[in-house]
């Protein structure tokens, strides 16, 4: 039984046999990204002190200004993965191609590749605003000990090993899963642990919370226009509560914990919606599967989508399971 005073390297320890392969390796792989997210942190925190807020004057591949700080914690991720010697391949979504790595350790060819969005919500970095930042696991399907390929990455969301997300808030807390529930640690800064504080996370099955960036109404689907109205009307427990901070960590979190839903749905703006399948989607409805939730495109399971391409973007609705399945009953209506 878990307590509420455990560290999350004990909590990994002690649950080692509910992960499938090597117990090891998964300590590891979490470990290194404990220990990058908590320098990330380190320089999320004082973002204002220094001259590390702003755009970096480059763009990423999606055309977006990149942030210093984006820049910064990319490069800490990778670093740290790269040094601890655990993956054989990472993807960012700071990055046009993702990166082979190879083991240095002939006998201990590593088998793992992550999908990584280092900084998500950066835009709010500069108005402190919460950010996060999210991770996604898988297994390589090419054969170990040779360099990791594109295929290794496009695989489904189901195959996923193990996610989660960092969020850089009020307190810093690390989400997971390794497809045994959610649970979420809380980063004590004044001796950089990590302790279990909210175990077992669930998202109520229905919510009061509808959030979705309501300026892009206009280009929006009808089916998602329909489905906000229904959100408005004064009948039963509605209208429910618009909430949009625009961090999907924080968006996220926030419905998990009190009840909602997240939608980005496509628009006449952003044909094929416009957050990435593998850095993004996978994971959270990774996440939302496992906390009792619900995550799809408006029509089918995200972690049934067959990747095509590393930065692929889809339409994203996830949340509250009775809440998503409404969306969903208004876009086939329409």
């Amino acid at each position: 039984m878990a307590s509420k005073n455990q560290t999350l390297g004990e909590f990994i320890i002690e649950n080692q046999s509910s992960f499938k392969y090597t117990s090891g390796e998964l300590s590891r792989l979490i470990n290194s990204i404990r220990l990058a997210a908590k320098v990330v942190n380190h320089e999320v925190n004082k973002a204002g002190l220094v001259d590390i807020i702003g755009a970096a004057g480059d763009t990423n591949i999606q055309g977006e200004d990149q942030q210093k700080l984006d820049v910064y914690a990319n490069d800490k991720f990778i670093q740290t993965l790269i040094n601890r010697n655990i993956v054989c391949g990472i993807a960012s979504e700071e990055e046009d191609d993702f990166i082979a790595i190879n083991s240095q350790d002939e006998n201990n060819q590593n088998k793992y590749v992550v999908l990584i969005d280092p900084l998500d919500g950066s835009s709010n970095i500069d108005v402190n605003v919460s950010v996060g930042t999210i991770f996604s696991i898988y297994r390589r399907v090419t054969p170990v000990g040779t360099p990791v390929q594109l295929e290794d990455f496009l695989q489904k969301g189901s195959q996923q090993v193990a996610a989660g997300y960092v969020i850089y808030g009020t307190s810093t807390m690390l989400v997971y899963t390794t497809g045994h529930g959610v649970n979420g640690f809380t980063l004590n800064p004044a001796i950089g642990s990590y302790y279990l504080s909210h175990p077992n996370m669930q998202f109520p099955e229905d919510g009061k919370i509808y959030s979705v960036n309501e300026g892009n109404y206009i280009h929006f689907p009808q089916g998602v226009k329909d489905y906000i109205k229904y959100c408005q009307e004064e009948e039963g427990d509605r209208p429910y509560t618009s909430r949009y901070i625009g961090s999907l960590v924080s968006d996220f979190h926030r419905n998990m914990i009190k009840g909602g839903i997240y939608m980005y749905p496509k628009s006449s703006k952003n044909s094929n919606g416009k957050l990435r399948l593998l850095y993004e989607c996978n994971p959270m409805a990774f996440l939302a599967e496992q906390a009792n939730g619900k995550a799809s495109d408006g029509f089918q399971r995200i972690l049934d989508i067959e990747p095509t391409e590393l930065h692929q973007r889809v339409p994203f609705f996830c949340g509250s399971k009775n809440m998503v399945e409404k969306a969903e009953e208004f876009m086939r209506k329409a």
